[in-house]
């Protein structure tokens, strides 16, 4: 990657470039070094109490979940969530911080999972290599592909971009139904994570076992990712991201920019799947699917791609909505379309965005004039969904369930698909919700506007004191 010559470079830039300079030091990890001597005396670089705070409660949270959520399903969803939060983060260092729309992430997620269940397998058999270290096997293998497909998938971006990593993605999927000796064909490769060496005891068979190596994992590479955004690669990706123009001008060829990028991504994707394997002791062909990118996207999207901590929440919901949702109604795919298309039309910067916004006007003591409507939006939107739900449930009861006769029931209540009363109270319950919704929904917006105005205007009268 070229850099600015010496000949170009002002004062400041060179003292930026300095290996001991404040400027070069990362500033997204918390440091006590010292930095340059001056007038005979150091300088040191004053702790970030706030972000001590938040990684030690993410830390703590990841320490006594188990022990608070204790039944098997839980554990499990605990398990799944970790990995899920290192998959939509990786994506979002594609999507977020890059501006590469993939459609094709969970190739690297896929192919890291299918080499580290090949690789227990081999610890089963004499391998001398500890399961908890499988992961980074997966990582390895995720940045192996990445090399070979990266140069080509990076060569343009935006749109095109996008149709390469589709390309890509349903080309693997393709490949991994006709060469069943890797991808062990339909029914896919199991293993037996309950081997090896088995250190202080541990031999990951329970749950719980299982679950503290993922936060570990999770742990670190949350940490590594977030690094990462306060790098100079990690902030000439924003640039590139924004204006690739100018980074060109500057002397930077982007690609090779979004090639390391991608590549680094792969590495933490395969290291989710090689946690993913250990989990489920299964890989099977859906793990390199055109759905899962698909799920990582959607995911990504709702949690926040332009916020580090939005993938989380986008990965919580994407477990939340797998085993729960999926497990409440037959229908939960076109409620998670429709809560996505909403996203996309009123918070395009997904919930992440939305909790800024209102930590802003905390910020400025005016969220608690707030709860009022919040409450009235909530109850008025249940209404609505309510409504809604009950004519989408009857719907799918005559379609998937016509055998079982007419009735069915939804949360307590009795409905006949074939009867005009069930019918008129679904959609005399969805369309009062709907205008309640409306008055609310103006209200509230004309309290939303004056709040923004005052805090224009006292933003402006702070910086003219």
């Amino acid at each position: 990657m070229s850099t600015l010559t010496d000949t170009q470079s002002t004062p400041a830039v060179r003292e930026a470039a300095s290996p001991l300079s404040p400027a070069s030091m990362p500033t997204g990890l918390p440091s006590a070094i010292p930095a340059i001597p001056h007038a005979g005396y150091y300088q040191f670089r004053p702790f970030n109490i706030g972000r001590w705070v938040v990684w030690g409660l993410f830390a703590l949270i990841l320490l006594v979940a188990p022990l608070v959520f204790t039944s098997s399903l839980s554990q499990t969803m605990l398990t799944q969530m970790g990995v899920a939060i290192i998959v939509c983060l990786s994506y979002n260092m594609l999507l977020g911080q890059g501006g590469m729309l993939s459609f094709g992430h969970a190739v690297y997620s896929g192919l890291g999972s299918f080499l580290a269940i090949h690789t227990l397998n081999m610890v089963g058999k004499g391998l001398p290599l500890p399961v908890s270290l499988i992961p980074i096997v997966g990582g390895l293998a995720g940045v192996a592909f990445a090399v070979l497909l990266g140069w080509v998938t990076t060569k343009k971006a935006a749109t095109p971009f996008a149709m390469i990593t589709l390309g890509i993605g349903e080309l693997v999927w393709a490949m991994s139904l006709m060469f069943p000796e890797f991808f062990g064909g339909e029914g896919g490769i199991s293993g037996n994570r309950v081997t090896g060496p088995k250190p202080f005891g541990i031999t990951f068979g329970p749950q719980i076992q299982l679950y503290y190596l993922i936060a570990v994992y999770t742990f670190i590479c949350t940490g590594l990712m977030y690094a990462f955004t306060r790098t100079p690669l990690g902030r000439m990706l924003n640039a590139v991201r924004d204006n690739p123009e100018r980074v060109e001008f500057v002397g930077y060829d982007t690609q090779k920019v979004r090639y390391i990028a991608f590549i680094i991504a792969a590495f933490f994707a395969g290291i989710s799947g090689g946690l993913a394997a250990l989990n489920f002791e299964i890989v099977t062909s859906e793990v390199v699917s055109g759905p899962r990118s698909g799920a990582y996207l959607l995911f990504t999207f709702l949690g926040g791609a332009t916020f580090f901590f939005g993938p989380i929440i986008g990965a919580i919901l994407m477990v939340l909505a797998f085993v729960l949702l999926s497990e409440l109604t037959k229908a939960w795919l076109l409620y998670l379309g429709l809560v996505f298309l909403f996203m996309v039309m009123y918070a395009p910067g997904g919930i992440a965005s939305l909790i800024m916004m209102n930590l802003r006007v905390a910020a400025f003591g005016r969220l608690k004039e707030l709860w009022v409507s919040y409450l009235a939006l909530a109850v008025t939107a249940l209404i609505v969904l309510l409504g809604a739900a009950g004519m989408i449930e009857m719907v799918y009861h005559l379609k998937l369930n016509a055998a079982l006769g007419p009735e069915l029931k939804f949360l307590g209540v009795n409905l006949n698909a074939h009867g005009v009363n069930s019918w008129f109270g679904c959609a005399f319950v969805m369309i009062t919700g709907l205008g309640l919704f409306e008055l609310t929904r103006r209200h509230f917006v004309r309290q939303w506007g004056d709040i923004q105005e005052f805090i224009e205007k006292e933003m402006k009268r702070r910086e003219s004191l």
